[in-house]
């Protein structure tokens, strides 16, 4: 059973706060304060705020934020165009083929809501800073955890605006400056870094009272992923670093969902509709369809309303988020994920052997999911390209499952930020790294526990790594197939240095190296003239 009282707290905000979503142009200097903190629960729901708010950016909910640009710019992701749907402007084709400029919309929208967030927790901590413990009736150190939870989801949000701008204004009071200046990308690590440092301690430590907070744990993994990007995003590797704090998630010294933090090891488990209870999540944004705010992927990665029987489901969505083929290439026939996480092949109402019809090119046809992005309709043959999709082009998401409309738990999903798997992955990669890019015992380990979980005893013994074969571009591969839809993998393939090398699909190397990072919209710098635009653009 979910922790009611902060989901409920958590789920009421979002509905009654949804005004969120008018953004104004330069939103970190237009947020005004609000002093009116004057009990505990008033406090906590302050805090809470701005989390609430997380989700629009990051999560898939239909929102053009962070999720939108780290999965459709990367190697397993698209938006094809497909019949008379998706061009949308072209704007999905040049996520694809990096040929974005500074006035994208969706660019833009990224950048407002997440400055947004910042806004909010910038006005949370100065409220909460000026708040007298005892008059509230709490203690000193009670304070100083709920302002330290502040601090640590605002340098989460700064992490995100690093990683997806690199140099970017660093705000820290409501409105002033009123036209912040640009700080290299090195200082806003910095920034983060230290935030981070001089916070972490003072969280509580995770449990399920603190499912929807910022715990000890997600502290720990925050840092985690700051030192396995230092290279790229401050110019210095800290191996070291990451392997500290990875290990202080691992070893459990953050807390735990379910009593002591481990991998789960049902391949379904830290996504289903009661992943409240998966023993390895460690960050996740709790959500409730019985309370109303129900965990929705239906607009990116649901099919038309054709496809909810098939699922035994109330919702449909735009058909719009595909499987890459050769991101789909990537697994084995007998890996576990690719039967659970994918919906592929021919579609039938759930439960029976009558087929699902198409509504588009294969109109009162069978729909059968292909592994390819092409009109075969019209007799086409070869790649195709991202204007040449079919209603039935690309596997499909099926990682998160809502279960049935009379499953108590529908839709009762949470979104999962960090989870132990990504910790394991992470110590792997640091410990390779710091070897000169040669696979430890200790690597191997790590990654062939998580591996082990989707393969048959009959087939594991083909399938495990050895150090030999556990190279860091087979570490790349290898993150891929367990990180898909997760919403992390431009950050792998810039730090892996593929991302604007690699070729995927029908996607060629980019002229250079300038679209590692994103320009920074182009009304903001009409709007801020000390924003200094990202080179290339």
């Amino acid at each position: 059973m979910k922790t009611t009282n902060i989901k409920i707290l958590i789920i009421s905000l979002v509905i009654c706060c949804t005004g969120c979503m008018d953004l104004d142009e330069s939103t970190y200097s237009e947020l005004s304060e609000s002093n009116f903190y004057n009990t505990e629960l008033e406090i906590i729901q302050a805090t809470l705020r701005p989390f609430t708010h997380m989700q629009a950016w990051l999560a898939y909910s239909g929102q053009n934020g962070f999720y939108y640009h780290n999965e459709l710019s990367a190697d397993q992701v698209a938006w094809p165009q497909k019949g008379r749907h998706g061009y949308d402007n072209g704007d999905h084709i040049r996520q694809h083929y990096h040929t974005w400029t500074s006035q994208e919309s969706r660019l833009e929208n990224a950048w407002n809501l997440i400055w947004t967030g910042v806004g909010y927790v910038n006005a949370v901590i100065e409220d909460v800073q000026e708040i007298d413990p005892e008059a509230v009736g709490m203690t000193q150190e009670e304070l100083e955890s709920i302002l330290a939870e502040s601090k640590v989801l605002r340098a989460y949000h700064y992490m995100k605006l690093m990683d997806m701008w690199g140099n970017v204004p660093i705000v820290t009071k409501v409105g002033e400056p009123l036209d912040p200046e640009t700080r290299s990308r090195k200082e806003v690590f910095e920034f983060v870094e230290n935030e981070l440092l001089e916070n972490v301690e003072k969280l509580q430590e995770l449990s399920p009272e603190l499912l929807g907070r910022v715990s000890r744990a997600s502290g720990y993994a925050m840092l985690s992923e700051l030192y396995l990007n230092a290279e790229v995003w401050s110019g210095e590797a800290r191996w070291d670093d990451c392997i500290e704090y990875t290990d202080k998630v691992i070893n459990g010294e953050g807390g735990a969902l379910a009593g002591s933090i481990q991998l789960d090891q049902d391949p379904l488990g830290p996504f289903n509709n009661t992943n409240e209870n998966s023993p390895e999540n460690i960050f996740q944004f709790p959500f409730s369809h019985t309370e109303g705010f129900g965990y929705s992927w239906a607009a990116f990665y649901a099919g038309f309303s054709n496809m909810a029987p098939a699922l035994d489901v109330d919702y449909a969505g735009w058909n719009a988020f595909v499987v890459i083929p050769s991101a789909f290439d990537a697994y084995q026939e007998n890996d576990l994920r690719k039967q659970e996480w994918f919906l592929f092949g021919p579609q039938y109402r759930y439960g029976t052997d009558e087929p699902i019809l198409g509504s588009e090119e294969y109109n009162g046809q069978p729909m059968v999911y292909v592994n390819n992005i092409r009109r075969n309709s019209e007799g086409q043959t070869g790649e195709g390209s991202m204007t040449d999709g079919e209603e039935n082009s690309g596997a499909r998401f099926n990682k998160y499952r809502s279960g049935r409309q009379d499953d108590e738990n529908y839709l009762n999903n949470d979104f999962v930020i960090y989870r132990l798997t990504e910790m394991y992955f992470n110590k792997a990669e640091a410990l390779m790294r710091r070897n000169g890019g040669a696979a430890t015992a200790e690597a191997v380990s790590l990654i062939n526990r998580s591996r082990q979980r989707y393969f048959s005893e009959t087939d594991w013994p083909d399938e495990r790594y050895e150090a030999a074969t556990l190279t860091m571009d087979e570490l790349l591969a290898e993150r891929g197939r367990e990180f898909i839809f997760e919403g992390k993998r431009r950050t792998d393939l810039i730090r892996f240095g593929k991302f604007t090398t690699g070729t995927w699909w029908d996607k060629t190397p980019d002229g250079g190296d300038n679209t590692q990072v994103y320009p920074i919209p182009y009304n903001q710098t009409i709007a801020n003239p000390n924003l200094e635009q990202n080179p290339g653009y």
